[in-house]
């Protein structure tokens, strides 16, 4: 991909033809062997690093002038600190390999107009003291990078995570095999959250069709033709997120006792489903074989003329399932509105967002203080209860 990116952004393709060493890093523009001058005079070599601005996986113009620095800080011909760009020194781990270690500002009054300025004139910068020691030092080498972009599970670059310089955290998610059990509205806005996310895999599990009901209680719009189409539920989101995500892999059934073994070797399975008798099924054999899970619910009831009802996440680890037989009923309900309801996509919405904030907890993204394994949310009350915690 980035090679790709280089060869289809003419300002990227320029800086290449004239002989910078550049890659595309982590959603980061990095040029190679900048020279420079550092505090002891001596002549050493950085790299330049940059956030990328793209559309379609091309570049656009940069959003700021700010560009980051790898190696000491750069300095005139007696060692002194080129003071005219300094900015910060966040010595911040970008990705593999890439540290920057300073942060400089240089800001033409118009801006920069595209990646081929920014980088040559920090560039001209930062090497012109080190080319008055030696005329024949140049960052043109013209030597080319071999495309080291880590395999990535998008079908472009996610340049949020580069903007906000947290791609080194978002790496936490590599590797993962996320299942989705019933796609719901609670199960289609887990999917919306978890394809924005590097995971290896998301297999996704239901049996159903997906008709016009359903447009009202999960993300998007679906068109009329859509409707008709009376797609499995699975095909239609797999339609719709393969366009970001390369590894959605679907499962047209419901899971049950003949096909539980479906589960086998999945990082964390998220359990979206309304019936308590199936449920019982899953969680059994996902705390047998070990996995990580997320069984979400909502109890929504009339009261009045008004709805009432909870939001709840129950959370399994390997090291904690002594609490599910409490909180987890295998009994079916028939006094739920949830069934008939079909206008709480807010609470789908908020019942995904629970458990994808605690899944991301559990792989070390968010910190988390409490280790609690099952939270409610009162709709009436506003209230947020937090129970079940790590002994």
């Amino acid at each position: 991909m980035s090679l790709q990116l280089i060869s289809h952004s003419p300002d990227l393709k320029q800086l290449r033809d004239e002989g910078y060493e550049i890659e595309v890093k982590g959603g980061h523009l990095v040029v190679h062997q900048i020279p420079y001058v550092n505090g002891n005079g001596e002549i050493k070599f950085g790299k330049l690093i940059s956030t990328l601005t793209l559309n379609n996986n091309i570049t656009i113009t940069p959003d700021n002038h700010v560009i980051s620095f790898m190696g000491e800080h750069p300095c005139n011909k007696d060692g002194t600190i080129i003071t005219g760009i300094q900015h910060g020194n966040p010595n911040q781990q970008l990705c593999d390999g890439i540290v920057m270690n300073y942060s400089f500002s240089n800001r033409p009054p118009n801006g920069y107009s595209d990646y081929h300025q920014k980088v040559s004139r920090y560039a001209e910068i930062i090497s012109a003291p080190a080319k008055s020691i030696d005329p024949t030092l140049t960052a043109k080498t013209f030597k080319v990078v071999k495309d080291s972009e880590e395999d990535t599970m998008f079908n472009y670059i996610d340049t949020n995570s580069s903007r906000a310089n947290i791609h080194l955290i978002n790496s936490k998610f590599n590797n993962q095999r996320i299942g989705i059990i019933g796609l719901g509205g609670t199960g289609s806005y887990v999917l919306d959250f978890i394809a924005k996310t590097p995971v290896s895999e998301i297999l996704l599990f239901d049996g159903d069709v997906f008709l016009q009901h359903n447009a009202f209680r999960s993300p998007g719009a679906p068109s009329t033709e859509t409707l008709d189409a009376k797609l499995r539920k699975v095909d239609y989101y797999a339609r719709v997120y393969s366009n970001m995500h390369k590894r959605i892999i679907t499962h047209p059934v419901y899971v049950t006792k003949e096909n539980i073994e479906l589960l086998k070797g999945l990082s964390f399975v998220f359990i979206c489903i309304d019936s308590n008798s199936a449920r019982g099924i899953i969680l059994s054999a996902l705390k047998r074989m070990g996995i990580p899970f997320f069984d979400m619910g909502l109890g929504v009831n009339i009261a009045e003329d008004n709805l009432v009802g909870t939001v709840r996440v129950t959370v399994g680890t390997p090291s904690k399932t002594d609490h599910i037989p409490n909180r987890i009923g295998t009994v079916e309900i028939d006094d739920n509105e949830y069934s008939t309801n079909i206008q709480i996509a807010d609470l789908n919405a908020l019942n995904a967002l629970f458990a994808v904030i605690k899944w991301k907890k559990l792989s070390g993204f968010y910190q988390d203080l409490k280790e609690e394994h099952h939270s409610t949310y009162s709709i009436n009350t506003a209230q947020l209860i937090n129970e079940d915690f790590t002994a």
